[in-house]
């Protein structure tokens, strides 16, 4: 009998924990809800910032997902920002290390040749792990922009992206013109050269992300998604084909 295939998630880092409100791993429930709806068991990434620790987790699972949360240390993609923008943006520092984490994690994983999904925070940080940059906040740097926080509408669909004709996502939901939610602030408008924009919203806000033709034989599965797809499986059959492509990649690798 296959082995079913395991997935590294990584979680976020709660300032106040529940008990002795010491930091604390969280990790929506959606996110191992997806994954196990797809056929996978969803394992967090341990909090450390020991190299060998997680080029060892890496080396155990079958794909590695990353989540969504708190905002990036703009010291990783720019040397200054505006002091308007700069109000906008969280710099308490990562007592949690998951910047760093995080950015091993994607070193790994593609050094490991490991399927890779990366959602809404993890889609900007792998932009910046492979070289490129962030719009720190939307409304500030994107003039006539769409409303991309919609956090009172996490679970529903918000706007249209656009979608590449031939691209992995495209074939995954089989669709030019689709649906999504958004609960962001922060975005990718230009990718790091390996990668292609594959989806985006009509103000050129990117909204998913895969490794250009000529680099896709590197990695088994790349997708990057700017929304949240963990949060409409329940009703949407295309946000929910995301997990299970993934999944299905993952448990190949278990095969080999």
């Amino acid at each position: 009998m296959a082995r079913t295939p395991l997935i590294l998630v990584s979680p976020s880092i709660e300032k106040c924990g529940v008990e002795f409100h010491d930091l604390s791993v969280s990790l929506s429930v959606k996110y191992e809800k997806a994954v196990l709806q797809a056929g996978g068991i969803p394992v967090a990434v341990p909090t450390t910032t020991d190299r060998q620790t997680l080029a060892e987790m890496v080396r155990r699972v079958d794909g590695v997902m990353l989540t969504g949360g708190d905002d990036i240390n703009p010291g990783l993609y720019t040397r200054k920002l505006p002091r308007a923008v700069r109000k906008t943006v969280d710099t308490t520092p990562d007592g949690g290390g998951r910047d760093l984490r995080e950015l091993m994690l994607i070193e790994e994983t593609f050094l490991q040749r490991k399927p890779l999904l990366a959602i809404c925070r993890g889609h900007q940080l792998l932009n910046i792990a492979l070289g490129g940059g962030l719009v720190a906040d939307i409304r500030h740097q994107v003039p006539g922009a769409l409303n991309h926080q919609r956090m009172d509408k996490a679970n529903e669909l918000v706007h249209e992206v656009t979608l590449t004709s031939g691209s992995l996502l495209a074939s995954i939901v089989g669709k030019r013109i689709w649906g999504v939610n958004s609960s962001h602030h922060q975005a990718v408008l230009q990718p790091a050269e390996p990668l292609a924009a594959v989806a985006r919203a009509r103000d050129g806000i990117v909204e998913a992300m895969e490794l250009k033709s000529d680099a896709s034989q590197r990695m088994p599965f790349l997708l990057s998604v700017q929304f949240h797809p963990e949060r409409l499986t329940e009703r949407h059959a295309g946000h929910r084909a995301i997990f299970s492509r993934f999944v299905r990649v993952c448990a190949q690798k278990v095969k080999s």
